[in-house]
């Protein structure tokens, strides 16, 4: 036995952030992803891309009330994190019935959702899920409400998405979730289950993108 073996295990936190680099660098760096960071995304795209983030929130919401009592995901299950009425109030103050807005199908984000609500049966894999978005929403999200605020100088309006005004400090809250989730009692086979549901939730990610950018040609700036 080498000193290796006896080595604690990475906190799962850390587990999952390190365990789906390639994944998260891959989807957050997709044409579609860059294309809106850098402001070459116009107002039908981003119509499109909260339709795909609607089907996504619905299947993850749903199946977390459904698993709000289990042992795992109790202990990170919070009401302040559901954003689908959120979604909704953006949806309805950046439609404006142009036919562009319903360009994109959906069916990568039908399949993600179909994955998120698969977990029903899996709560170590259902916290991976909850893990990618709302820690996504508090980290990430944040730079793409920002950007969205100044280049359509939205002086806030139609970006719910990235508020959360239940927290009052973010950074503190992101610390305590992820003290929860290192806390969580999971044995090493869990722990790899989850890790391999991020990477999971990175490629589905990954594939909503893929599918708006093919509708690049009607969405550019």
């Amino acid at each position: 036995m080498t000193v290796l073996d006896n080595a604690p295990a990475a906190p799962l936190s850390v587990a999952m952030r390190e365990g789906s680099q390639a994944q998260h660098s891959a989807a957050e760096s997709s044409t579609f992803i860059s294309d809106l960071m850098g402001g070459r995304i116009n107002e039908a795209g981003y119509v499109n891309y909260l339709r795909s983030l609607r089907a996504v929130y619905a299947a993850l919401e749903e199946t977390g009330r459904a698993l709000a009592a289990d042992p795992l995901v109790s202990r990170l299950h919070d009401p302040v994190l559901d954003r689908l009425s959120a979604i909704d109030a953006d949806l309805a103050a950046w439609s404006t019935g142009a036919e562009a807005e319903q360009a994109c199908e959906g069916r990568a984000a039908v399949e993600y959702a179909e994955r998120i609500r698969w977990t029903l049966d899996h709560p170590v894999r259902y916290v991976a899920h909850h893990y990618t978005r709302y820690l996504g929403d508090l980290s990430g999200g944040q730079a793409i409400g920002r950007i969205l605020d100044r280049d359509f100088a939205r002086d806030g309006h139609g970006l719910a998405l990235y508020r959360f005004e239940s927290i009052p400090k973010i950074k503190t809250y992101k610390d305590v979730y992820r003290a929860r989730l290192d806390g969580l009692d999971l044995a090493p086979a869990q722990q790899a289950e989850a890790v391999a549901e991020v990477q999971q939730a990175f490629s589905h990610n990954q594939s909503v993108f893929a599918e708006l950018a093919t509708h690049l040609d009607r969405f550019a700036r």
